[in-house]
């Protein structure tokens, strides 16, 4: 629905970014299929460095863990030696009271001491859970902010918000629950078969019978449904896109008619992710019970043998109660990774999503000129631009155009004919394919993006507003403005009159991008933003296209005085806005055809003659 920077749709970029691609089912499924599983072990590994700055508390956590561990390990074996109080001597039951009142207490303090570091490792790990969360979305928000206009245009945004609450939500809970039970079945993994060896060598090695099984079947099935957790996480951001899409361009879907066709195509997206989401889940699912049977059949196995060796004379009962109790722990690893993998894999899959934003290389920045905003003048000069937003399919060709200090220069062409390119190149939203901007001399690749940018000031066709008070609207512009410059700015904008007239004036609160205003008024706070940045270059893209004639004349007579010393470069569709411009340039196939006064241009009888004629023919019919 929207139009990137104004392109015509033959020159958008197509979408190959994080979730871009064609919008259709079948494209979009056909992309789904391409994709494999990416590196596990690395996004693992940078994951542990992401957990790893809460290093103190992942430190108590261990110890937590650690302790909490060996005390259950300890469990088993007092269990056993309190049944082997218990004798069976010439046919009747014999107890060592005093010896089981000993053993009971101890496992009584054993268990509380151990739901006490239980507790405490709970709180740790819900500290450390959200301290990380925390930190992937500081990072993934300051990532963002460095990205290109062109890194940004080229995926949906639903899909990169997607990545900054979905995804960062299900590391956050695989964190929760899977670090400390991961690490805990490790420990609990050595501790028992060490318990085991100590109490029968021979049944310690048959538990071991089932371990490479176990492994093997693990194996095989995360490799199969890995990708499925992928294809979830993506269409799910495809999901969110589709959403957002329709929320922003909602009056456009119901002024055409379109609602029946994007509830089609919402809910074909939401079919696949309906089917995906079952098979990930239903084949996440079976690794629980592939893993309960290989369990079971190693208790099996170990009570049959410890009963043997109990016939024999060589195990005791209550060995062999402690045998199985730690046969169950020494299978606990496994269980408990096949319990949780759908957590594990979900959480991979967004961390993976995460870290390629990450990953994406920041808007260049090469300027090393000291320059103050202030001490910019205003002289511009476009030397031979080559650029296109598609490879092979050039916007600007050779591109010449000479910008004096304080001139009003108005850029005029067809649609597509790379107006707005133009001024996109200037302010650096987009890098060169050739040739070199100069302000005041200097290539602006060698000035500071922030120094370029804050000289120049823009006023774009489709207001962006804040959902903030007036008053912060306009002081975006100038953070530092007092609400005395704050008023000037909106009178001189014309802005004051209706900004007065609502119950809370300047302190009234807009609603996401200004939509409790009309469109004219949005316009006019965004001008009377422009005006309180006080910019040595100006940058008016159809700023007064959507106020009706006489706000117009008002307007343009304020922008006088706005333009006055300042460099102006004016992008219009409404020729009559610009006929007091020191200069008119026409653009056509991405070269300046024509240049000069309105009375000169029509005089050529050439492009803006043509463009004037066919603007105003309907008037004069």
């Amino acid at each position: 629905m929207s139009n990137p920077e104004g392109r015509p749709k033959e020159q958008q970029p197509p979408r190959v970014g994080f979730g871009g691609g064609h919008r259709g089912p079948a494209a979009m499924q056909a992309r789904i299929n391409k994709e494999k599983p990416k590196n596990m072990g690395k996004t693992l590994l940078r994951l542990l460095k992401v957990i790893g700055r809460s290093k103190y508390f992942l430190l108590c956590l261990l110890l937590t863990m650690s302790a909490v561990t060996v005390l259950d390990l300890f469990g088993p074996t007092l269990q056993g030696r309190a049944i082997d109080t218990i004798h069976f001597v010439d046919g009747r039951f014999t107890v060592e009271f005093e010896e089981m009142k000993k053993i009971l207490l101890q496992m009584l303090v054993l268990f509380s001491v151990s739901a006490v570091f239980t507790y405490l490792q709970g709180i740790l790990s819900a500290k450390i859970s959200q301290d990380t969360v925390f930190s992937m979305r500081n990072d993934l928000f300051a990532k963002i902010s460095r990205l290109s206009i062109k890194s940004t245009d080229n995926h949906r945004h639903g899909d990169l918000m997607s990545r900054m609450t979905n995804d960062v939500e299900n590391v956050s809970n695989a964190v929760s629950q899977s670090i400390a039970s991961l690490f805990s079945s490790i420990l609990t993994f050595v501790g028992a078969l060490i318990f085991m060896l100590r109490c029968n060598v021979v049944v310690t090695l048959v538990a071991f019978i089932t371990v490479p099984l176990t492994l093997l079947v693990s194996a095989k099935l995360a490799r199969f449904m890995r990708r499925y957790f992928v294809q979830q996480q993506m269409l799910l951001g495809k999901l969110n896109g589709e959403v957002e899409e329709m929320v922003i361009g909602y009056k456009t879907v119901v002024a055409y008619g379109k609602e029946p066709e994007t509830v089609e195509r919402f809910g074909k997206i939401s079919e696949d992710l309906r089917k995906t989401s079952i098979r990930s889940r239903v084949f996440g699912s079976i690794m629980g019970p592939c893993m309960n049977f290989l369990g079971n059949l190693q208790y099996v196995l170990v009570a049959a043998f410890g009963i043997f060796f109990v016939i024999r004379g060589k195990m005791s009962p209550g060995n062999i109660q402690s045998m199985l109790q730690y046969s169950k722990k020494f299978n606990r690893p496994i269980n408990e990774i096949a319990s949780q993998y759908a957590s594990i894999m979900t959480a991979m899959a967004g961390a993976e999503r995460i870290f390629e934003i990450m990953d994406t290389p920041d808007e260049i920045d090469e300027g090393t000129l000291f320059v103050s905003p202030k001490e910019i003048r205003g002289n511009i000069e476009f030397r031979g631009i080559e650029f296109g937003y598609v490879p092979e399919e050039p916007v600007l060709k050779g591109l010449q155009l000479s910008v004096k200090q304080g001139q009003k220069i108005a850029i005029v062409g067809a649609t597509g004919s790379g107006k707005t390119t133009i001024v996109n190149l200037l302010t650096r939203f987009y890098e060169l394919d050739g040739g070199t901007i100069a302000v005041d001399g200097m290539d602006i690749t060698e000035l500071p993006k922030k120094t370029l940018r804050e000289a120049i000031a823009i006023v774009l066709q489709d207001t962006v507003l804040f959902a903030d008070t007036i008053r912060a609207n306009i002081r975006y512009g100038k953070p530092e403005a007092t609400d005395e410059e704050i008023r000037f700015a909106a009178k001189t904008a014309r802005a004051a009159g209706f900004i007065e007239r609502l119950p809370d004036g300047y302190d009234t609160v807009l609603t996401e991008g200004g939509s409790n205003l009309s469109q004219g008024q949005r316009q006019l706070l965004a001008i009377a933003r422009a005006v309180i940045a006080d910019p040595r270059i100006l940058i008016l893209d159809e700023a007064t296209s959507n106020v009706d004639t006489r706000t117009e004349m008002h307007i343009q007579q304020a922008m006088l005085a706005l333009m006055k010393n300042r460099t102006s470069l004016i992008i219009a569709h409404r020729l009559s806005t610009i006929r007091d411009a020191d200069k008119i340039v026409v653009v056509k196939n991405g070269i300046i055809v024509e240049e000069g006064s309105h009375e000169e241009l029509l005089e050529k009888k050439g492009e803006y003659e043509k463009l004037y004629q066919n603007q105003f023919a309907g008037i004069a019919t």
